[in-house]
């Protein structure tokens, strides 16, 4: 897992600076082996990437603003974890919800992008369960957010 930073630059992205939270909440809490991180926001150049798929945003904007989050979750996950990547076990589940108009149904194909990038970075250990749900509206009117659950090992 110490490899990271360099599959990151493999697939010629950066982390970004973890997120602050924005409300009453954590980024991160550690509990029983298992790391929860809170919902996270896609960022491009400093904003929040914004719309509704099926109305203004199509699925390869939503694939790549899951993909966004995916960053900052993995950007948390190394926060949390003082950047020792190799206490990461596994992903277990992530949470991929996408601002949805009320026909749109491809909501999975868009959570592809965060799930794609966790299997790149993590290789098998990346695999993980998931839920994509399509809502009404995400905080800051955000196209995406996903939140994670991470096995670990004892610091």
């Amino acid at each position: 897992m110490s490899d990271i930073a360099a599959k990151l630059a493999e697939l010629g992205l950066e982390l970004p600076k973890p997120a602050a939270p924005v409300a009453a909440y954590v980024p991160a809490v550690e509990h029983g082996g298992l790391l929860y991180i809170s919902g996270q926001l896609p960022f491009r150049d400093g904003q929040v990437v914004t719309g509704r798929l099926g109305d203004d945003t199509d699925v390869a904007s939503g694939y790549d603003a899951a993909r966004r989050c995916a960053l900052m979750l993995v950007a948390q996950i190394g926060q949390a974890l003082d950047g020792d990547w190799s206490r990461v076990e596994r992903v277990v589940k992530l949470g991929v919800f996408v601002n949805s108009a009320p026909s749109f149904t491809d909501q999975a194909k868009v959570a592809n992008g965060a799930s794609e990038l966790f299997e790149s970075l993590f290789g098998e250990a990346g695999r993980h369960a998931r839920a994509a749900v399509g809502v009404a509206v995400l905080p800051l009117g955000a196209s995406v957010e996903a939140d994670a659950i991470v096995a670990v090992k004892a610091a």
